[in-house]
């Protein structure tokens, strides 16, 4: 199997959206360190007064949830692509891509090269294959490649 699933780094959808991003990140940093000379850092705006939750990195900001936050919009699913995003934007020239597996509170990450998981698509169920998580509703990328399911 061209997947080595002892490498996975479970995540947590609902761990990353109630606050957990930063302890993700600082988790999978050894090994995002392998792809990238210095990983880049993040800062975390927990505001449970508000509520309001921010991530800022790469220049960027990211808002997990506010007052603002349209009511039909999924936390968990905006957590985990903040977080693949940031870590994959950092990773745009290694050749390495850092996949989710799974989703929700079964959620891990694991870096493999396009190859490994190309060569998943034959011993996988359509279902388990890696993918990077998008913002688009509703499989938010599991099943957006074209996977048959």
């Amino acid at each position: 199997m061209p997947i080595d699933f002892d490498s996975m780094i479970y995540l947590d959808a609902e761990d990353l959206a109630e606050g957990g991003i930063g302890e993700a990140y600082r988790l999978l940093m050894p090994e995002l360190a392998h792809y990238v000379p210095t990983p880049a850092p993040i800062e975390e705006f927990i505001d449970d007064e508000i509520p309001r939750y921010a991530i800022r990195a790469l220049g960027q900001e990211f808002v997990i949830y506010s007052p603002d936050t349209p009511e039909d919009s999924n936390s968990w699913a905006t957590a985990a692509y903040v977080l693949f995003k940031i870590v994959n934007d950092q990773l745009a020239t290694s050749g390495i891509r850092f996949y989710a597996y799974s989703s929700g509170n079964d959620l891990g990450g694991m870096f493999l090269s396009p190859e490994a998981v190309e060569e998943s698509r034959e011993s996988l169920w359509a279902d388990q294959l890696p993918y990077i998580p998008t913002l688009q509703a509703p499989w938010y990328g599991q099943r957006d490649s074209g996977q048959e399911t």
